[in-house]
């Protein structure tokens, strides 16, 4: 299974753009140094390098290029390049000028191994403000061959063409000339509709103040329209200052995100690369049905596009991943933006239970307050829900139930909080209840047996549901849910009672470690008071408990939820990437590995002590992921067909039948977990 630590194994390219510091008008010596980098990404394993526009001859002649020496001594250094691309496994795109139908065109040669794969023009020819390349060039449109010979090899010449790996069917690369992204209908969008999954651009681009952000704006927006990657270079060091500067900005964007970005201004070459996600793209646009649509609406024009077949040089070593992977996907990344996301989630909820009160005329809620994370989230939303209709927060009517478990420590959380809040609250012991109800049906532990199985734990979840959908008949008030989405994904949760039913449910779609991360940004922005601030971070510091069977300590849970469905942290890891992308188990492991597998790797939300910063080993991986399979696809399916109405919050989804997961209650989970097993090692 050695496979299974290379990238490429797993549906993800290396890819790569070269800035070479370049002479004007001194092709071989530019042809050298784009070897050089081009032999750099070959023993970086990368299958393809992009470099810029005009890139072997420099794009700042002028009328330079109506000299012949100039194009003859380009056409000497593609040779050179083609010639040294003979052992190198990348796919190599280059740009210069070439001579064809004597028309003089501004080109994108694609090789790789000494093989010329194709010639793509340039589409779009800038004669605007300082650039004037009509003056030298012609536009792709005035090309009369569509096949031309060029150093003793005959290759296709023209704009719409794909380059398909045959053994990476998902590979399939499209070229794009600098202006040509700039218009309205790029060539890239038919390239894509027909099937590109990467997209390079050459591109020379001088720089003025702002035109960076705009170039950012432009490669995001059109990789997300394309659901592609999309690969920009710019020209760097060398260029001509006798006019314009130039930054050398090379970006790589995969679907809207940012892998990766060039140093701006460098002194010197570079070199940049990114892990480019394929089976995320493919993913994604047969989710997406209007990208089909669209492309069947322009049939007859993607039915032309040339398809040129080559094969990628995949290491027979294992290649490790180069790609950020949070280790939380449902937890914002990027703290600028994270008030942002914390107040959309809250306000998402907000406005979801603001709606069902005011639609259903009904000015209470009756939740049950454990003191831990779900019920304390949800408790918050309710808050804020009575401050936005005018209402007093007396009308959030707050229960502690404890039963034959509870701890003293959530329970004095409970009532810290509720009291903080400024909610109604009140207790309701139920284990009288549940006595009787134990005795009813004979159960040996009203003879005094420690008998505590399933019937003995789901007796005190039927009865904390049952009080507060009384109570709340009593007090006209609606029962607001408090379970969250991986205890949905795991089944943990009483079928029909307990936090698998309410009137409405506002934790529905937030996975454990989103809830965790929620709470913690209230203290840390301080939405509240110390006393509550406090009352949260006990909460937080809680150990994870259903607290339904009795151990030897009062203030101790004898039941640790993580022990026995796997840390939250991993399982929401499992649970995205299984569910938003479809991944196979081997996949997700992998990426899990990368990951998990060292703590001292990759970023941490800055408010997460370091004691809770955890790594996991393949086996443990392994093992967890094993787990998850078989309850979120063979056992757990019929809890999630019925679920209370609740607020779509996390661009992860969520697994309401009537919203983003419908699935056979009776599936087998087999096929996952022979996958599994077979794929991905033990140790």
């Amino acid at each position: 299974m050695s496979d299974f630590y290379s990238l490429y194994h797993h549906g993800l390219i290396r890819t790569a753009i070269g800035i070479p510091a370049l002479k004007v008008a001194d092709p071989l010596y530019n042809a050298a140094e784009t070897l050089t980098l081009a032999r750099q990404a070959h023993e970086h394993r990368a299958a393809l390098i992009l470099f810029p526009e005009l890139g072997l001859s420099a794009y700042s002649n002028e009328d330079l290029f109506h000299q012949d020496v100039l194009l003859d001594t380009s056409l000497t250094a593609l040779a050179s390049v083609l010639d040294g691309s003979r052992p190198l496994s990348p796919v190599i795109v280059v740009g210069l000028p070439l001579r064809i139908d004597q028309r003089l065109f501004n080109c994108a040669v694609v090789m790789q191994r000494g093989r010329i794969l194709g010639v793509v023009p340039k589409s779009y020819l800038p004669c605007y403000r300082e650039f004037y390349e009509k003056r030298q060039f012609s536009a792709a449109r005035g090309a009369v061959s569509d096949c031309i010979t060029l150093l003793e090899q005959t290759v296709p010449f023209g704009t719409d063409m794909l380059f398909c790996s045959d053994n990476l069917p998902n590979f399939v690369l499209a070229v794009e000339i600098c202006e040509d992204v700039w218009t309205p209908i790029p060539p890239s969008t038919w390239a894509a509709l027909a099937g590109a999954t990467v997209i390079a651009n050459l591109s020379a681009s001088n720089i003025t103040v702002g035109k960076a952000a705009q170039r950012r704006q432009t490669c995001a927006a059109h990789s997300a329209r394309c659901i592609a990657a999309y690969l920009y270079s710019a020209a760097g060091p060398g260029e001509s200052t006798t006019d314009m500067a130039w930054d050398g900005h090379a970006m790589i964007y995969e679907h809207a995100e940012l892998l990766a970005e060039s140093e701006r201004f460098a002194n010197g070459p570079q070199l940049l690369y990114a892990d480019v996600d394929l089976e995320r793209l493919v993913q994604e646009r047969s989710r997406q049905t209007s990208f089909a649509d669209s492309g069947a609406d322009y049939r007859e024009r993607l039915l032309k596009m040339h398809r040129v077949l080559f094969k990628t040089d995949i290491p027979s070593r294992p290649v490790w991943l180069e790609r950020t992977i949070e280790r939380f996907p449902f937890v914002p990344d990027d703290l600028g933006q994270r008030d942002q996301h914390c107040f959309e989630t809250y306000n998402i909820q907000v406005h979801g239970l603001l709606k069902r009160l005011h639609h259903s005329g009904i000015e209470k809620v009756v939740i049950g307050v454990s003191g831990g994370l779900d019920s304390t989230q949800a408790l918050i939303v309710a808050a804020r829900t009575m401050d936005r209709l005018g209402l007093p927060r007396s009308h959030i009517l707050g229960y502690t139930l404890p039963g034959f478990a509870t701890s003293e420590r959530t329970r004095r959380n409970a009532h810290a909080l509720m009291q903080a809040l400024g909610v109604s609250a009140a207790e309701i012991d139920i284990r009288p209840a549940c006595r009787q109800m134990l005795q009813d049906i004979g159960h040996p532990f009203t003879e005094g047996q420690p008998v505590y199985d399933i019937t003995f734990e789901n007796v005190q979840a039927g009865q904390r549901t049952s009080h507060l959908f009384r109570l709340a008949n009593q007090h006209q008030a609606l029962v607001l849910g408090t379970g969250d989405l991986s205890e949905l994904a795991l089944g943990w949760t009483t079928y029909g009672v307990g936090d698998h039913m309410s009137h409405y449910n506002v934790n529905a779609s937030l996975p454990k470690t989103l809830i965790q991360y929620l709470l913690r940004w209230v203290i840390s922005s301080q939405q509240f008071d110390a006393a509550t601030h406090e009352v949260l971070q006990s909460i937080i510091d809680t150990e994870i408990s259903p607290e339904l069977v009795p151990g030897a300590d009062a203030d101790q849970p004898a039941q640790r939820t993580e022990s026995q469905i796997g840390p939250y942290a991993l399982q929401d890891f499992n649970l995205y990437y299984m569910t938003r992308f479809g991944f196979r188990p081997s996949k997700v492991a992998f990426l899990a590995l990368h990951a998990w597998g060292d703590r001292a790797n990759g970023r941490w939300p800055d408010d997460l002590p370091l004691e809770q910063r955890p790594e996991y080993d393949l086996a443990t991986i392994r093992h967890w992921l094993e787990v998850f399979i078989q309850r979120f696809f063979q056992t757990s399916q019929f809890k999630r067909t019925c679920v209370p109405n609740s607020p779509k919050v996390s661009s992860g989804g969520c697994l309401s039948p009537r919203s983003d997961w419908r699935a056979p209650s009776d599936a087998e989970a087999r096929a996952w977990l022979e996958e599994l097993r077979s794929h991905v090692p033990t140790d």
